[in-house]
């Protein structure tokens, strides 16, 4: 368990992607997924740095002609604060089909609440 109040962005995700990938353990390969499960939690509290938050801006597209979309990280964060870290995470992962296998191992949740207790998850200082 991450918690990622006051923590920046760009420094929480490539820790948490550093952990995904299982770099951190004497066992690392690059092309077998050992990385471990996170849970991110308070993700609407990330902070980010200099005039981010009114500048960032991420894109979409409907795939309708014309049809791209721009989401100022504001506006994200009041609609999907989980969106924000999730983004970045992802960008930090490798492009195929064990960067997506790493990528569900990611659990991310706005306030302080998250469904994973049973599985006894350990608190993470970053």
């Amino acid at each position: 368990v991450v918690d990622a109040s006051d923590k920046v962005l760009g420094r929480l995700a490539a820790e948490v992607a550093h952990r995904l990938r299982g770099k951190h353990k004497p066992e690392y390969t690059p092309h077998v997924d050992t990385g471990d499960c996170i849970v991110i939690v308070n993700a609407e509290k990330v902070a980010v740095t200099g005039n981010k938050e009114n500048a960032k801006v991420y894109y979409r597209h409907t795939g309708y002609p014309g049809g791209i979309k721009e989401t100022a990280i504001k506006d994200m964060r009041v609609e999907h604060p989980e969106r924000i870290i999730e983004t970045a995470v992802k960008g930090m992962l490798p492009k195929n089909k064990l960067g997506r296998a790493m990528f569900s191992k990611l659990k991310v949740y706005a306030g302080d609440q998250h469904r994973h207790e049973a599985q006894q998850p350990k608190a993470l200082e970053i």
